[in-house]
């Protein structure tokens, strides 16, 4: 969620609510400021009071990579969006051409970018089994379009298409 924090809005990265021993409860939570794009540590009391700023999602494509930016695009009215690698996070290791992405906006600037639980990859390096290797569920280093390596079973060859979780980075199943 966003919250108007000191003045500025902020994006919660991450929170833990805690309870320490014969203290009073406290929220830990991580911000992003998005005027200058750091994030700090913050520590909120059980009572106090936060501001929450509504959030917008767009169904969004991912269209080209420019330079260390990403360029997306609204499939609607074809508005086109750049936005930051550091915003993109680790979802830059799943975005193939056309991939369909949901863009975050708080007052209408881009937040974050969140990819579906599950992408559909070609495999452009796979080494070949070494026979003999059949124990249970061997596995074996292939590199996708992305550029990112994934244990796969031997059985996985050059040109394949997988599945991966795009949560856990793992292979699924074939496609």
């Amino acid at each position: 969620m966003a919250i108007n924090y000191n003045g500025d809005i902020s994006v919660v990265l991450d929170f833990q609510h805690r309870t320490p021993g014969n203290l009073r409860a406290f929220v830990q939570a991580t911000l992003r400021s998005i005027k200058t794009g750091k994030a700090s540590d913050v520590r909120f009391s059980s009572t106090e009071k936060i501001d929450p700023v509504p959030m917008m999602t767009t169904k969004m494509e991912f269209s080209y990579k420019d330079g260390a930016d990403f360029v997306f695009t609204n499939p609607e009215n074809y508005e086109t969006v750049t936005i930051a690698a550091e915003l993109v996070g680790d979802a830059k290791n799943f975005l193939v051409e056309n991939a369909p992405v949901t863009v975050v906006f708080v007052e209408e600037k881009a937040v974050s970018v969140e990819v579906p639980a599950s992408v559909i990859l070609t495999v452009t390096d796979a080494p070949e089994g070494i026979r003999g290797d059949s124990a249970n569920n061997v596995q074996k280093p292939v590199t996708v379009e992305t550029g990112i390596t994934v244990q796969a079973p031997l059985f996985i060859k050059t040109g394949e298409k997988i599945k991966i979780d795009t949560r856990t980075g793992k292979y699924m199943e074939r496609a």
